[in-house]
């Protein structure tokens, strides 16, 4: 009898002991009505310190939404330095005669996914009228071939193949290719009219004068949209469902241009066209030639080339902005230093994932935990656990070359970026920073707390709660305030 109850007994005694280890903030979190069946995972650690101060469930695998992001933006500052750049270069084939180019001018793209952002400048077109002093300058005043895009260095895999549906057409879910431009996002504008009847499409911006947009748009008495853009990569027809706020002149929504690379061949020859150089034949990119055309024989040129702002910027935006076409673009691009093994199939996404599991196993950290299918932490199929990250965290905070510039990436709670109202008034605001992370039924926050001279990593996470996302937001908010001050 005794020996059929000496082993439940143990377990009693152990579970006890967890939960008298877990800090009464979280135990009051966990007894919420909403909380039953979620996932909750918590890993706070003094920098410096080889033992957690709270450690709730730390191994626990947990979706991290854009969490996932510190993990791509840490590798990308150790593996490609704060101060590399993307170019993208403007060059031609053929020769150029009497201001006639009798070959095609090039769009080379190395995969910077700033060319034309919003969040890098204000003159977002600046770089075209860079280009065309750099014809200007060669001489040519018409161009016999075509604009085409070179955007081999990644593959046409843009969007990873583990994103749900319902993100494919929206502007966050905007694939990363070899030539990216404008943030891969255009504007289209409606007008509503009263409520319970249908927008009427007015124009996009840029001119997406390719797209085929079937609207089935419903015009309501709210003063936000619940608007959604439906449309797969390379298509030309996108679906434009939802509510939109009725009686607005003009509305404006937001979605993925399908085709970059393309589109960024076709935009800068009508460009060029209404700058008076005129282009021969039609744009086109690298996916749409078939293999005649393909050749790299042919000797090109160099008429200018654009430079990308430093990974330490780009690294910035990321995380402050939660950027996901930065963050797939960065990880793409860390890929190029993976070597494939031999008869080995991979994507630019999978050369990425690898390697950054080859680093980080290289710095002691076990990656077991990381399930990992783009950069930017937007498939729910994601997986870590808050001890990989900590340990990633930490080893930033201590080891790392780009420490200082890691941490400042991070958003200051309470002031900026997408945690600027969270802890906004405490008395730890702005001494916290902290990589947030969102999607349905999930949150997640990851970073550093500074507070009586010492520096501590967060992690924390949870995974299917069953209340709306503002109410866990406020919880977790309470959660670090009771737990720091």
């Amino acid at each position: 009898m005794t020996k059929k109850i000496l082993f439940p007994a143990i377990l009693c005694c152990f579970t006890l002991a967890i939960l008298a280890q877990t800090p009464q903030p979280v135990k009051r979190l966990l007894k919420m009505p909403y909380m039953k069946g979620a996932s909750f995972s918590l890993v706070i650690q003094e920098v410096g310190s080889d033992k957690a101060k709270y450690a709730v469930s730390p191994d626990l695998s947990v979706i991290p939404a854009s969490v996932m992001k510190t993990v791509t933006t840490a590798t990308a500052l150790e593996l490609l330095g704060n101060d590399y750049r993307f170019a993208t270069s403007l060059t031609y084939d053929g020769q150029i005669k009497d201001g006639v180019l009798h070959g095609n001018l090039y769009i080379e793209g190395s995969g910077d996914p700033t060319l034309g952002s919003r969040f890098v400048k204000d003159n977002n077109t600046e770089f075209l009228n860079d280009w065309l002093q750099g014809i200007k300058a060669a001489g040519i005043r018409s161009i016999e071939g075509s604009v085409i895009a070179d955007e081999r260095c990644f593959d046409t895999e843009g969007v990873s193949i583990k994103w749900v549906g319902e993100d494919l057409g929206s502007y966050f879910g905007a694939g990363s290719y070899g030539l990216s431009v404008f943030d891969n996002q255009y504007k289209v504008f409606v007008q509503t009219g009263a409520v319970g009847t249908k927008p009427v499409i007015k124009h996009s911006e840029p001119d997406m004068s390719g797209l085929r947009f079937h609207n089935y748009l419903v015009a309501g008495a709210v003063a936000t949209d619940s608007s959604y853009t439906l449309g797969a990569p390379f298509a030309a027809d996108r679906y434009l469902y939802g509510v939109v706020p009725a009686n607005r002149p003009l509305y404006t929504m937001k979605g993925d241009i399908p085709d970059p690379p393309y589109f960024l061949a076709d935009y800068f020859s009508r460009f060029l066209k209404g700058k008076g150089i005129q282009v021969g034949g039609q744009p086109s990119c690298f996916r749409l030639l078939d293999e005649s055309q393909q050749s790299t024989s042919a000797k090109r040129v160099n008429l200018v080339t654009t430079y990308s702002p430093p990974v330490s910027e780009i690294v910035r935006i990321t995380n402050e902005v939660s950027q996901n076409l930065y963050a797939d673009a960065l990880l793409k691009t860390i890929g190029h230093s993976y070597n494939p093994e031999a008869g080995e199939v991979i994507s630019s996404f999978g050369k990425g994932i690898k390697r950054v599991k080859q680093f980080w196993d290289a710095k002691g950290i076990d990656t077991y935990p990381l399930w990992m299918f783009d950069g930017s932490g937007l498939s729910s199929s994601d997986k870590l656990s808050a001890r990989f990250l900590a340990d990633i965290l930490l080893y930033m905070a201590t080891d790392a070359s780009s420490s200082q510039t890691f941490y400042n990436s991070l958003p200051r709670t309470g002031i900026e970026g997408s945690v600027r109202n969270f802890m906004k008034g405490y008395s730890l605001e702005g001494n916290i920073r902290l990589k947030s992370g969102s999607m349905s039924r999930v949150k997640g926050y990851a970073g550093y707390v500074d507070k009586d001279g010492k520096r501590y990593c967060v992690t924390l996470f949870v995974n299917n709660y069953s209340c709306d996302g503002k109410i866990m937001t406020y919880e977790l908010d309470r959660l670090l305030r009771n737990l720091f001050e």
